[in-house]
Order: structure tokens, then sequence, then C-alpha cells
């Protein structure tokens, strides 16, 4: 994409008043973003109102600026690209969505074939342990099975989800809410590292966007396009990730749930994803049969959990009161009738040993590894 190519597709994106339809609408007319901005005034009026005519028309303040800026951003590595709308590269499966974007930042390795079998994997900010956990063993177990994951870079699940597929060897794919010169949140700044290493960092927001709570629900048509399906692992009843689920319905791609506890908020957007349809999901056999994938064999499993110390007589006692429950001190000693020093020290081996989880307000959970 030479200078003259670039400055016009990035002045359509600033242009204000002008979305991804009214552009794309210009864009079948003309051909070309530098067609665009050659048109007449009557030319133009005949496709938009008075209004936006002269918004077209009129160059954006920053746009020398922005245009210095990707200049300089796509010279500092070669693993730095732009696809605009059209692109021989642009992704496929993006380009048959209703609502496409007009221009892709990518950092990272290539969307090549090896990302043609993709999995969106959303879900909670906060979840449990429990969650995170699976959210991290069910990527990791789909990565090694050859399918790339998609997600948000989010705190929570999505974090969890493209470090599973990290450690599972396999490509990840990170679609993010600001521009590719920022990471958000902060505390992701070695995983995206990872993932750039890894996968691909994709925004379609222009370099120096910040993170602005719009951004984050309508990139998850994103997530949703660039996938076969997605899994939601852990959702609260109003929760961005079951916009992306019905992002995803709308695009004609499978839904998949993770059901929970009856008693966990968390899960509360997960049933009812599956009394909608969503297919319900307990390992991810379940899911690879679903996109009719191969299942890895049982030598290439992950060996991820081999290490982990067996609990001894006392936290088996403990596990087995605990059973599935998020449980207190109090209701597990109820339970157990063991005093409160023994039950503290049989609870302290358990967390350190990665059995159980303590949560918030002194309650336990137990951790069960697929």
């Amino acid at each position: 994409m030479d200078t003259h190519e670039l400055k016009a597709w990035l002045r359509l994106l600033l242009l204000p008043g002008i979305g991804n339809h009214a552009a794309r609408v210009l864009l079948s007319a003309f051909g070309s973003p530098q067609a665009v901005f050659e048109q007449s005034v009557s030319a133009l009026m005949q496709l938009m109102p008075a209004k936006l005519v002269t918004v077209i028309q009129t160059e954006p303040a920053r746009l020398g600026a922005l245009l210095q800026t990707t200049q300089e951003w796509l010279a500092r590595s070669d693993d730095r690209r732009l696809l605009a709308l059209g692109d021989a590269d642009y992704p496929v499966s993006l380009l048959q969505t209703e609502d496409p974007p007009l221009l892709l930042h990518l950092l990272g390795l290539p969307l090549d074939a090896s990302c043609a079998a993709s999995l969106a994997m959303v879900g909670s900010r906060n979840p449990t342990p429990q969650g995170a956990l699976d959210a991290k063993q069910f990527a990791q177990e789909f990565a090694s099975a050859g399918l790339c994951i998609v997600s948000g870079l989010a705190l929570g699940i999505d974090g969890a989800a493209h470090a599973g597929a990290i450690a599972g060897g396999g490509k990840t794919v990170a679609v993010v809410g600001t521009g590719l010169d920022q990471v958000y949140p902060r505390q992701h700044q070695a995983l995206a590292r990872q993932i750039a290493q890894q996968g691909t960092l994709i925004s379609e927001y222009c370099l120096g966007t910040p993170p602005l709570s719009a951004n984050f629900p309508r990139r998850n048509r994103i997530i949703s396009g660039l996938s076969q399906g997605v899994l939601v692992v852990e959702a609260a009843l109003k929760s961005g990730s079951l916009i992306t689920a019905g992002q995803a319905l709308e695009q004609g791609r499978e839904v998949f749930a993770i059901p929970g506890s009856i008693h966990s908020p968390q899960s509360r957007g997960c049933h009812a994803l599956i009394k909608q349809g969503a297919k319900l999901v307990e390992t991810a056999k379940d899911v690879l049969e679903e996109l009719k994938l191969p299942q890895r064999s049982k030598s290439t499993q992950s060996n991820t959990i081999t290490n982990q110390t067996p609990p001894n007589p006392l936290g088996q006692t403990l596990l087995t009161a605990l059973g599935m429950e998020v449980l207190s001190l109090d209701q597990l000693q109820a339970r157990t009738g063991l005093a409160t020093a023994v039950l503290q020290a049989g609870l302290l081996d358990l967390e350190i040993d990665e059995h159980l989880a303590r949560l918030a307000g002194g309650r336990f959970q137990r951790l069960v590894r697929t």
C-alpha cells in the first residue's frame, strides 16, 4: 500500500458521521478511497446527503499526523501490516459478514491458512478460578488439535484462553478495542508480546485510539467473524460475551457454552445460551466433534497436571466435603466436624497444591482439571 492509498484509507476512517456502511456504499460506487475523494459534489450528492458531502470534501485536521504515525509504526518491523477491504489477504470469513472492517491493523504472524480453523473463546472478566482453569485447559487442547484460538485480550477468560493456546503450541488471535500502539489492559503487556510471536494482534481502530468503552462491544463482531464457532466459558446475564454469541448466531456460526453452578452469577449467561439452543460443552471433544475436526491422540495430550501432588487423607476428606459447591470455612467445619486449626491447615495444603481456590469472602471452590 503506497502513501497515497494509505492516506485515502485513513481519511475515510477519520470522517465524522461516515460509518462503515456509508463508506462501503461510496467504495462500491467509486471503486477506491482515492476515487471517492476525487468525485465532484454532484456525484457525491447522488449517494449522500449534503451534510455528509461537506464532511467528505473536508480533510480531517489530524490526517497528516496519523499518516506519519502509521508509516513510522509500519516501518519498525516486518511483522506489522495493514489489510484493506478487498485486499487479496483479507480474511474471507470476515469479508462475508454483514459489517466487515474497512481497514485492519495487524501485528504478528500473517493470517494464513493455519487460521482457517478457528474457534472464539470468550467469557467473564471476573471468572471463578474454575472458569479460568477451564478456559486455559480447553484452549490448550483445542490448540493441540490444530484450532486457532480467537479472543479479545481482556482480563479473565480471554487472557486464559490466549495463554492456553500458547501453552498448547498453537496460534492465537487477539482482536483488541484500541490502536495497536498500546496494550489494554496493561496487565497483559507480556501476554500481548507472546501473542505477537505466536499469533496475531488485530485492530480496526487507528493508532492512538484509547480504550473507549464503546469500542469493545463493536470489536466482538470481528472475534466471531474470524471463527467457525464461539465457546462461552463463563458469562453473567448482562455480559459482552453474550453480544459476541448473538453476533455469531447472526453470522451463521456455531455457539457453545460450558455450564456451571446454578448458584454462580458467572454461569447464568451460559445457562441462558443453552436454553436458547447453544450446544452444551463438557469436554473439548464436544466442540471438536461438532466442528468435525480430528482429536489429538492420547500420546500428544498435555502433561500439564502430571506433577500435581495427590491430596493426603485429610485433603481428600475436605475435597469430598466440598464437592462441587462453593463453601465457607464455617460450612466446611459443620460438614467435617474438624477443629478450626486442622481445617485451616488442610485447606492451605490443598490451595498450595492447586486442588482448590480461595474466593472472596473466605469461601473455597474445588478445582477440577479436564
